[in-house]
């Protein structure tokens, strides 16, 4: 009923009578409807729904306060106006509408008990307000990727790293000095028009771009997407009937574009015909709302649940677990990630499995088919395989910087194995997780040493430095062969210092500007920029949670900004005061989340534990990836204290023999190993350990 109001403009954001004024208000949003009376101006957040306006004196309200059936009027005196003087109240309505000032004569047709109602709703929107006001204090400062690689010379992974995004497979030869069509920001046309301009840098999605006459005049250079829509390959222009119009600070340097163009194209390179097409269809994901998968417990890891997509944002998708009542207990993942399985997954290997109270399927619910899942390699388990109470080394899925000493707990079929981190797990299992056995994230006995990565020992374990021989033997245990492991690495291309858009997988909905920091072979340390080093994550050079620079841009979601200087100082100096007495309180080597004051969100009943507490994932309880949320400095530090950090149970990094690790191993069997590569060297095919067959 709405439909007649014209957007707000600056005659209706303050205006006066002739013979009386009204005090100058802010312009308001051009969506709101706009009331005055009495001097006063009011808005209503909601423009249809429920709101009614008076076919008499032109006010509104709420539908239901009105007066009749029909809600035609607000009350009995404006009904019975309006039935002997039609013609006045039509007229008064259409000033109304129009936001133009009332007449005397309409002001004496207004009714105190409209005025009432518009009081209430007086008070209602300074709530309204004052609501948008303390949102608008912790909304997230922008952060321009191309001002960030910029000032700080920083490389950007190229996108043919990241085989799972969109253009991943088909990037092909876009690089520095390919021609494109974009539109032309510096012409003073009222209508859109073009101009070819060359890449003068490309950092991920994101291309560094300097219009056609310029030569080496930088100061309209300018960053863009080259994966969104307004870019075209050289000629779409001629074949669209679009002119190209030459930037206005450039006009006068040439009388003949045409023959410019010509010389500077000829043998150029551009983008090819059917770009856009590609981009658009690696775009589309298979994956819908309201399919049915098995996914990790995020409280439970040693068991799935059935959840059910909620939305999908670039390939990730939102579950909400299907017992969830409000949609709010939610898990974010990718659609390739190894923690998502059809419907059956866990009976046909064995897993545990949580059965739902909900019986029947909802309506419109269906079973995602199992072949849209990623495939995991096949293995024959008939041989030498693993077995229950083996050791190995595991990336610690409840803290991704570190890598653990870990048991086998049980062996499913097709490959998969259920693992424990030593020393922290709960005496019901019900934190241990399942990993294949081709995994990246599992490695043999002795590969953090040879690699000369810090391993974790288990919690409460004395015998510092820890020695693999020694646990070995007390716990009488053996360690897992050598040759059961993935030793594949592909040449992935990533370089140490490229920076790129990665998942906070301890809050897998949050993903933040990163760095390569480290390359084992094809494992990569992920940093979060601006953040302490023991928040950094191990992650393989495949893993779906990795994207390149301008994927959220490209998807629409939202990216987490570096920390702030003031952030990280606040941060790091509550750590020093406390890590002392938290040390002897903390239990297992669990990091808390992030937190400097102003940063990162986390929920605190999600928060995962060790010790006496289930270890589980962390999972904001958020609907969508949110702004950034602003608690008290005292709060944050006392709720989130000092995470303990590995570097307490520093083992010995020393370079070791083949024969020193020899005397190490048990079953008198014989292993060498590689020296690690460097990390500008481990990109490649690469063998890491090695066992020597007799």
């Amino acid at each position: 009923m709405f439909d007649g109001y014209d957007s707000c403009s600056e005659d209706t954001s303050s205006s006066s009578s002739s013979e009386e004024s009204e005090e100058e208000v802010a312009p308001l949003p051009a969506n709101l409807p706009i009331i005055k009376n009495n001097g006063q101006v009011y808005t209503y957040p909601d423009g249809k729904s429920g709101m009614a306006t008076c076919e008499m004196c032109g006010m509104v309200g709420v539908r239901d306060a009105f007066y009749s059936k029909t809600k035609r009027f607000c009350s009995v005196s404006c009904s019975r106006s309006y039935s002997s003087n039609s013609k006045k109240a039509s007229i008064l309505a259409r000033l109304q509408v129009t936001g133009k000032p009332p007449t005397k004569k309409a002001k004496v047709l207004q009714k105190q008990p409209l005025v009432a109602k518009l009081a209430a709703y007086a008070q209602y929107q300074a709530t309204l307000q004052n609501q948008a006001k303390t949102k608008a204090a912790v909304s997230v400062e922008g952060f321009s990727w191309g001002n960030y690689i910029n000032s700080n010379s920083f490389i950007a992974a190229p996108v043919a790293c990241f085989k799972h995004a969109p253009m991943g497979t088909c990037w092909g030869d876009i690089s520095e000095n390919v021609r494109i069509e974009v539109p032309n920001t510096d012409c003073s046309l009222p209508t859109k028009v073009f101009w070819i301009a060359g890449i003068i840098k490309l950092a991920g999605y994101n291309a560094l771009l300097r219009y056609e006459g310029f030569e080496n005049d930088s100061s309209l250079d300018f960053w863009c997407n080259i994966c969104g829509s307004d870019i075209h390959p050289v000629g779409w222009c001629a074949a669209s009937g679009k002119p190209l119009v030459p930037p206005r600070t450039v006009q006068h340097k040439y009388t003949n574009w045409k023959a410019f163009l010509v010389k500077r194209l000829t043998g150029a390179k551009t983008l090819p015909p059917d770009f856009s097409q590609k981009v658009s269809e690696s775009m589309q994901y298979p994956f819908k709302p309201c399919m049915r998968v098995e996914v990790v417990d995020k409280r439970h890891l040693c068991r799935t649940r059935v959840a059910v997509v909620e939305s999908v944002i670039g390939g990730r998708l939102r579950l909400v677990y299907e017992e969830s009542e409000d949609r709010t207990d939610d898990f974010w993942c990718h659609m390739h990630s190894p923690l998502i399985h059809h419907i059956g997954w866990s009976r046909s290997i064995g897993h545990r499995f949580k059965r739902s109270d909900i019986t029947k399927k909802q309506d419109g619910h269906f079973d995602t088919p199992p072949h849209l899942f990623a495939k995991v390699k096949e293995v024959d388990q008939s041989g030498e395989w693993f077995k229950e109470g083996m050791k190995l080394e595991a990336i610690d899925p409840l803290n991704l910087s570190t890598i653990c000493v870990a048991t086998i707990r049980k062996v499913l079929a097709d490959g998969f194995l259920m693992i424990g981190i030593d020393g922290s797990e709960a005496a019901d299992g019900s934190d241990w997780f399942c990993y294949h056995a081709t995994s990246p994230s599992i490695f043999p006995v002795g590969f953090c040493e040879i690699n000369m990565i810090e391993l974790t020992p288990p919690r409460g374990y004395t015998k510092l430095p820890f020695k693999w021989f020694d646990y070995l033997r007390e716990t009488g245990s053996i360690a897992a062969p050598v040759k059961l492991f993935n030793k594949d690495v592909p040449n992935h291309g990533f370089r140490v210092g490229m920076k790129l858009e990665a998942v906070d997988l301890m809050e897998p909905r949050l993903i933040c500007v990163a760095t390569v920091t480290r390359i084992i072979h094809r494992l990569l340390r992920i940093h979060f920029d601006g953040w302490e080093e023991e928040y950094d994550q191990w992650v393989d050079c495949e893993s779906p949670d990795l994207y390149p620079v301008g994927w959220c841009q490209l998807t629409g979601y939202q990216l987490q900004p570096p920390a702030s200087q003031s952030s990280r100082e606040n941060q790091s100096a509550s750590s020093k005061q406390k890590k002392k007495a938290k040390s002897q309180q903390y239990k297992g080597h669990k990091k808390k989340r992030k937190m400097p004051v102003g940063k990162k969100p986390v929920s605190l009943s999600s928060l995962p534990m060790t010790g006496g507490v289930r270890r589980s994932f962390s999972g904001d309880e958020e609907l969508t990836p949110p702004p950034y949320r602003t608690l008290p400095a005292q709060t944050a530090l006392e709720a989130f204290p000092p995470p303990s950090t590995s570097r307490e149970f520093r083992p010995s990094l020393k370079t070791v023999t083949t024969s020193q690790l020899k005397e190490e191993l048990l079953d008198g069997e014989d292993y060498s190993f590689l020296q690690g590569a460097s990390d500008q060297e481990s990109n490649g095919s690469a063998t890491f350990y090695i066992k020597q067959e007799p």
